[in-house]
């Protein structure tokens, strides 16, 4: 359902739930979590063995990490520039350091990775006890990341 019955475009929080959905054919699968530098190696098989495996990265640390990892001739480090937006992990939009980190990733080394966007999650959103409140945060979070972006 969440596909539309395809296997591509899932959004998995853990590598194993990423290694259940490669196993069940996904090809496609955004790792929504901040690049663990201890667990590259398990990035990079799936990364190698995917069509797509994105990860996300909030540290020009990570960065460096990928670039001295670099994956086989052809693939490339997929990556989403992480934001904060309320659940303390990634970038916050106003600190200078993301757009230089944005910078970086889409110029740094093209061949080794590849700026595919920006992501967000409204971690706040957990707080909130109707649908009036988490749209209210979901339209703020959507107008802020469209600032960032341009």
């Amino acid at each position: 359902l969440a596909t539309g019955g395809t296997r591509r475009g899932i959004v998995v929080s853990t590598l194993a739930e990423a290694r259940f959905f490669a196993a069940g054919g996904f090809d496609d699968i955004l790792y929504a979590y901040p690049l663990p530098g201890g667990r590259l190696e398990e990035c990079a098989t799936l990364a190698k063995n995917l069509q797509a495996f994105q990860v996300l990265l909030d540290n020009p640390q990570a960065l460096d990490l990928l670039l001295q990892h670099p994956l086989p001739p052809g693939k490339r480090w997929l990556v989403w520039l992480k934001l904060d937006w309320g659940n303390g992990r990634g970038m916050l939009p106003t600190d200078p350091a993301a757009m230089s980190l944005a910078r970086a990733i889409a110029e740094e080394a093209p061949e080794k990775v590849t700026l595919v966007g920006v992501y967000a999650h409204c971690g706040d959103t957990y707080s909130c006890c109707d649908v009036p409140a988490v749209q209210a945060i979901a339209r703020a979070t959507t107008a802020a990341v469209m600032d960032f972006v341009t």
